[in-house]
Formats: C-alpha cells, sequence, structure tokens
C-alpha cells in the first residue's frame, strides 16, 4: 500500500475502559476484526487534556491516567468506515484524522 491515505489517531487515558478490558485493546481488535492495514498503540508518560489536569508517571506524583495513543493508518474509505466503531466506544478522549501519504509499508505476512 502506497500513496494517499489518512492517518487515525485517539487519545484516550489507559484507565479507560470498555467491557472491563482496556479500551485500546477493544480499539485495536476492533481495527483487526475490520481488516485496517494495521495499527499501533503507544503509552505515554506525561500529558494533559480538555481537563488541563497533567497525567505523569514521575515518581513523585500519583499516576492516575497516563495518555494512550492509538495510530492507525489506512486509506481514506477504510478508515472513515471504521469510524462508527469508534463512536461506539469512545466516550472521553480525542479523535483525529490527518491526510497522510504512505511512501512504504513492507511487513511480514502472516503464515
Amino acid at each position: 500500500m502506497t500513496g494517499h491515505a489518512l492517518r487515525l489517531t485517539v487519545f484516550i487515558g489507559d484507565d479507560h475502559r470498555w467491557n472491563h478490558k482496556p479500551l485500546y485493546h477493544e480499539i485495536v481488535t476492533r481495527a483487526r476484526d475490520a481488516g485496517l492495514a494495521g495499527a499501533t498503540v503507544l503509552h505515554g508518560h506525561e500529558g494533559f487534556g480538555a481537563s488541563s489536569l497533567v497525567h505523569t508517571d514521575r515518581l513523585l506524583d500519583v499516576a492516575d491516567s497516563l495518555p494512550i495513543v492509538i495510530v492507525i493508518v489506512d486509506t481514506e474509505d477504510r478508515v472513515r468506515g471504521f469510524l462508527p466503531q469508534l463512536d461506539e466506544v469512545v466516550g472521553e478522549g480525542l479523535v483525529v484524522l490527518d491526510k497522510v501519504e504512505i511512501l512504504r509499508h513492507n511487513g511480514q505476512q502472516p503464515s
């Protein structure tokens, strides 16, 4: 896959849950089941959102809800088709779409 695509980025907290499981796991599972090209979960060390409350993993502070970022890149049609899945599971958080150009997408195919 190369050429124009959309990058879907979801910002949530690591304490966000869906059916007693981490929300990021539910989003990745749904993305895989929807046949999207891939998903990556990044765990942040510090951040703040709409509340302006800083969440951090620094030793002296209480780490109550560290940032999680889920990044998915695929064709525009496939990413936009996945958005209703996010509407169902993401209550709090930020969802962003960016137009991107894929220069290379290589990987091992499952055997």
